[in-house]
């Protein structure tokens, strides 16, 4: 007599089991944590571990080769008595200030003329995230060929053009000129970032209350200042915050182009903290240096997400 497959016995194991893990699943208290632990693990050891070192070599007289001792704030205090880390706490707010300014001006144009009607729309967004997309470094080294004082590209149009005197401005050996190099760099890479975060503010923004306004006989300045401006306001707040952040922290420009040259003129904290600490070993005094700004980021942070709840709710 032919046995059939509904007659075999069952193995009752890992049926059992399976059940019992969809179980576990469906509760929140467990899947919940199963989800956020990949992501808790991550910030643990590639922010937490690193930023917890930091703080204890900042406080400490580390140095390569050689037992570290207890200082407190003996670092942060002493930096103050070095010419070159009082030109650096000045060139790092320089360099912040300008560069964000040109980005939100610059990024509200550009969201502004991405908004409109244009032929191949997607092809010129996609585009204009081409700077925010190739890797820094990568870019970075274009431009410091068309920097270069001996090839410099831009010296060659400036002077095609009228603009300049033969040879040109040595761009990377001057101090000014430098400056005006690396600002305007971080300029054209963090553009993207504004003008995409921008234009996804400006389509949030209900059709119905422009054409009130244009209703009521505001022209196109009119519109743009009483109507697409405030509703902005939370968009603005919230870029304007990460790139304060990712622009007091710059590294890859900088290193690149000028190194912190010309004589410490373009030195950044992060830059200014490597050769401290890794060339010359003294990583006490390089961490404390890339540790300076972190009481008045954390301020400026809580500052603006205050001003952002406000305007939300």
């Amino acid at each position: 007599m032919a046995v059939r497959a509904d007659d075999l016995p069952v193995p009752r194991g890992r049926p059992r089991l399976a059940g019992r893990v969809r179980e576990w699943l469906d509760h929140e208290s467990i899947l919940g944590p199963v989800f956020v632990t990949p992501a808790l693990l991550l910030l643990v050891l590639l922010v937490a571990y690193p930023f917890v070192m930091a703080l204890y070599f900042s406080m400490s007289n580390a140095f390569i080769g050689r037992p570290s001792r207890w200082v407190g704030l003996h670092n942060f205090i002493a930096l103050w008595d070095s010419d070159v880390f009082r030109q650096t706490f000045q060139n790092a707010f320089v360099f912040t200030s300008i560069a964000v300014a040109f980005k939100v001006v610059l990024g509200i144009i550009l969201a502004l003329l991405l908004n409109e009607q244009l032929w191949f729309k997607r092809m010129i967004r996609g585009a204009v995230l081409l700077p925010w997309v190739i890797p820094t470094a990568l870019s970075t080294l274009g431009w410091w060929w068309m920097f270069n004082s001996l090839y410099s590209v831009v010296n060659w149009t400036g002077i095609a053009l009228g603009i300049v005197d033969p040879p040109g401005p040595n761009w990377l050996g001057q101090r000014y000129y430098a400056m005006s190099a690396v600002i305007a760099v971080n300029v054209w890479r963090g553009l993207p970032f504004f003008a995409i975060t921008i234009l996804a503010g400006l389509v949030a923004i209900p059709k119905e209350l422009y054409e009130a306004a244009e209703a009521d006989g505001a022209g196109a300045n009119a519109r743009f200042w009483h109507v697409t401006l405030p509703l902005l306001r939370p968009v603005l707040a919230v870029v304007v915050l990460f790139s304060t952040i990712f622009t007091f922290g710059d590294f890859n420009i900088v290193y690149i182009l000028t190194h912190g040259g010309p004589i410490n003129a373009t030195h950044l904290f992060a830059t200014l903290s490597r050769q401290v600490g890794i060339d010359t070993g003294r990583i006490g005094e390089g961490a404390a240096i890339s540790l300076y700004l972190f009481p008045l980021l954390v301020f400026v942070v809580w500052a603006q997400l205050r001003f952002v709840r406000k305007q939300v709710y």
